[in-house]
């Protein structure tokens, strides 16, 4: 658009059927918004996402001139990609577009005060004109994307992502930590429901793998370095020496003359490997390595030892000399199938694990009862290696617990242990069996008719978890317990306690979080970009998540997530490009002054600043992703913001003040989270009085202290800022510099004289619509304390002790000029 352009806005306020209609008087906020500034026509209409809506608005578009468009109807979190399309139909950018929600954040959560909701619906829509005044047209641009990926972890899920995109012809590098491929599922006996052996349905597909043309695997493998963005990631893997060489044939004559052992990680140390051995018979590569910790020849010392050497003779596949080396690959996505560990009992004493010598976890019994581990298949108890007449489960070890372990449920644990106690009826029918449990939970295709059959077999399910356990002198366990169905307290006695342990992200996963700059979820998994609409994206481009990295879950939905997270990788790949989202900021060169201040907030690194050199900060756009953190931090105010100017905002905060400003909140919403959570209390019809006036931005880190004050210099009876939980960011860290300027805040109006808890911050996720309902109950009662005269004085206070910033300043100066009232049709 021109420069001098002038600003023709076209209002559609939408009864949505009865869902606004029914409870505001949309004619009334139609012909209010038609006086509005710069507003050229207002019209309501039934259902203004129906085609016959968007027609209207196309066409009036085209007769009217008009150049922004604002629809007052539900949120945009939903919505706002229907109309955006229609405007660009007609000929319109589609970052002129702008929605007021009238549904999901007035008419449904005011559903009794219709007059009052009324009200509010105007100020949203004035608000919403407001903002239009300040967008621009915005122009995405287009990121090449290599046609490579990288699969970081060799689990199940990580082998069928690899599979899937080598099978549709893509080059793929897979890189596990461990000597082999094959994850936790290759230590399972057996799978439920079906009961199959796990390894007998692993192996193939770890074999193809193996053989692939298309796939490169690097085991013993770290990823040390990420750089880039969505298309073009530039990768480091750091390949540890394995002091074998691809001549291995696994012969095993090394590893029979080798002195040295250690516990056998892969049989969860219940037998003993030497220091030169290959993890499991089906390993791929199927070849040895060497521990070099455990090795007398490669342990810094003065004792050398060449058994091995010796025994392998003339095949001279041993090489001592071997070192660590670092591979650089480029590759355009990348997808996260890092698997999880299991739950440590030994933090929890009540069930004397670590202590009671037959006590075990449900993944030592995985190693017992299968024919390749260390009692080839036999079930015995440790203490004295006979076999149980009585074994006794107990579940949820490590999870739904409030004080020792996770507060989650693991998904696996009900349907494992029934697999289990099907397993021990199999081969030892006389043992009887008892499974202590809170609930069972079996959810999925044929599960219910797997714990029948357990039921039916014999097996005893008590609902109580145990007290404690003690030990008698014969090694058996006395449990002690309340079966809560009946009643009644319970004391039995086991020679053999499986615990039933969950699963919890692995110990590493912060590292690669970091490298990632991935976001985790409180619980420490990482965090999908929407639990819905995208359950294998991230918030970073081009990064996807499969398996248990993301959350506990079986073998069939972490092959499932797999072949998804493949399926969106291929669809970026098979583009070939990617249109990246006009969010990203500007930077007004002749205003910066190269702090960094930028570089050092931003959570995906995409502001390139060198501290040395001092130059003027760049800017990645496909690395960016719009949550404007950097805006924020900016001391010179030397960033456009994109889509979210700092003047839009300022018009925002003007329009829903203009009138009874001390009897309303405030509440910056970040998109992802707390704006959702807002959205969910309408659409569960959460009551709540109408006292906040929302401003959504992408991410709560974009809220700018002055932002704030402005606020409250315009009145506002109190401002709550709203975002993402800690950890749950969907914008990686990027709320932590939230909580640093909502302390500081605070602070700030404390000692100019202002009431510090007139500032409020307030987490929600997007699940949690009572919670934002309770939050503005809360405030509305908060607001009975706050008077008129209080807020008269906050004014007068802030009028000498606050100085505005340069863009505020600027927007004062332009606001008169720019929202010039039009008065109806033209």
């Amino acid at each position: 658009m021109k420069e001098n352009e002038e600003i023709r806005i076209g209002v559609y306020v939408c009864h949505c059927g009865l869902n606004i209609g029914g409870v505001v008087d949309v004619k009334e906020v139609a012909e209010f918004a038609s006086k509005l500034p710069n507003v050229v026509i207002s019209k309501d209409y039934r259902y203004s996402c129906s085609d016959p809506g968007q027609d209207m608005i196309k066409n009036d578009i085209k007769e009217y001139k008009l150049n922004r468009i604002v629809v007052a109807a539900c949120t945009p979190r939903t919505h706002e990609p229907i109309f955006r399309k229609a405007i660009e139909e007609a000929g319109l950018n589609k970052y002129l577009f702008e929605m007021a929600n009238i549904r999901d954040q007035c008419s449904w959560v005011h559903l009794y005060e219709k007059e009052k909701a009324t009200e509010k619906a105007k100020d949203l829509v004035k608000a919403a004109v407001a903002r239009a005044n300040f967008l621009k047209p915005r122009f995405e641009s287009k990121v090449k994307i290599n046609r490579k990926a990288l699969v970081i972890g060799g689990g199940v899920a990580g082998i069928q992502a690899a599979l899937d995109l080598a099978d549709t012809g893509y080059k793929v590098y897979l890189v596990e930590k461990e000597p082999t491929i094959g994850g936790r599922m290759a230590q399972i006996d057996k799978t439920f429901p079906t009961m199959d052996c796990s390894i007998c349905i692993l192996a193939p597909k770890m074999a193809e793998a193996g053989r692939h043309p298309n796939i490169e695997i690097f085991t013993n493998s770290e990823i040390k370095e990420v750089s880039g963005y969505i298309g073009n990631f530039n990768v480091k893997i750091l390949k540890k020496a394995r002091y074998v060489t691809k001549d291995c044939t696994a012969c095993g004559d090394c590893a029979k003359v080798c002195p040295q052992v250690h516990p056998n990680e892969f049989d969860v140390g219940l037998r003993v490997r030497k220091a030169i051995y290959i993890p499991f018979a089906q390993a791929v590569p199927t070849k040895y390595i060497i521990d070099k910790d455990l090795c007398l020849n490669l342990k810094k010392g003065t004792i050398v030892c060449e058994e091995c050497l010796k025994a392998c003779g003339d095949k001279k596949a041993i090489n001592f000399d071997d070192k660590d080396e670092i591979v650089e690959i480029e590759v355009g996505t990348i997808i996260v199938a890092t698997g999880m560990d299991v739950y440590d009992p030994s933090k929890n004493h009540d069930y004397g694990y670590g202590i009671y010598e037959n006590v075990i976890t449900s993944m030592e019994f995985e190693r017992l009862i299968n024919a390749a581990g260390p009692t080839e298949g036999h079930l015995i108890r440790p203490s004295d290696w006979k076999i149980p007449k009585v074994v006794a489960f107990i579940q949820c070890v490590g999870s739904r617990e409030m004080k020792n372990g996770a507060k989650y449920c693991s998904n696996v644990c009900c349907m494992n242990t029934i697999k289990d106690t099907l397993l021990i009826k199999e081969h030892w029918p006389d043992v009887q069996q008892y499974v202590f449990y809170q609930d069972i939970r079996a959810f999925g295709k044929g599960f219910e008719d797997l714990f029948r059959r357990a039921k039916e077999e014999g097996v005893v399910f008590i609902r109580g978890l145990p007290s404690k356990i003690e030990e008698t002198p014969e090694k058996n366990l006395i449990i002690h317990a309340e079966d809560t169905l009946l009643g009644e307290k319970i004391t039995l006695e086991a020679e053999l306690v499986i615990l039933s342990v969950g699963l919890v992200p692995r110990k590493d996963s912060e590292e690669l979080q970091k490298l990632l700059a991935l976001a985790t979820s409180s619980d420490g998994f990482f965090l999908e970009a929407h639990p819905k609409l995208r359950p294998v994206d991230t918030a970073i481009g081009g990064v996807f998540l499969a398996g248990c990295a993301e959350g506990p879950k079986d073998i069939k939905d972490s092959v499932t997530q797999a072949s998804a997270a493949a399926a969106r990788a291929g669809i970026l790949m098979a583009q070939g490009e990617v249109t990246v989202e006009a969010l990203t900021p500007e930077l007004n060169t002749d205003l910066c002054k190269s702090c960094g201040m930028c570089a050092n907030v931003c959570p995906y690194h995409a502001w390139l600043w060198s501290k040395e050199e001092r130059s003027l900060p760049k800017l990645v756009e496909a690395s960016c992703a719009g949550c404007g953190a950097c805006g924020a931090e900016c001391p010179q105010e030397a960033l456009d913001m994109g889509h979210f100017p700092d003047e839009a905002i300022y018009a925002q905060i003007d329009a829903l003040l203009e009138e009874k400003a001390w009897e309303k909140v405030i509440v910056f919403a970040c998109n992802w989270c707390s704006y959702a959570g807002a959205d969910l209390a309408g659409v569960s019809r959460f009551q709540y009085p109408p006292v906040g006036r929302i401003i959504r931005t992408m991410c709560s880190a974009r809220i700018r202290p002055d932002f704030v004050m402005y606020a409250f210099y315009k009145g506002a009876g109190a401002v709550l800022m709203s975002g993402c939980h800690i950890g749950d960011c969907h914008y990686n860290f990027a709320n932590r510099h939230t909580l640093r300027r909502y302390e500081a805040l605070k602070k700030r109006i404390e000692r100019m004289g202002i009431r510090a808890d007139r500032l409020q911050l307030q987490w929600f996720s997007a699940a949690e619509g009572i919670q934002f309902a309770q939050k503005m109950r809360e405030l509305a009662e908060f607001l009975k304390t706050v008077t008129k005269e209080e807020v008269e004085k906050t004014k007068e206070i802030l009028q000498k002790n606050w100085k505005k910033t340069k863009k505020l300043e600027r927007y004062l100066e332009i606001k008169e000029k720019l929202l010039v009232p039009v008065g109806g049709t033209k």
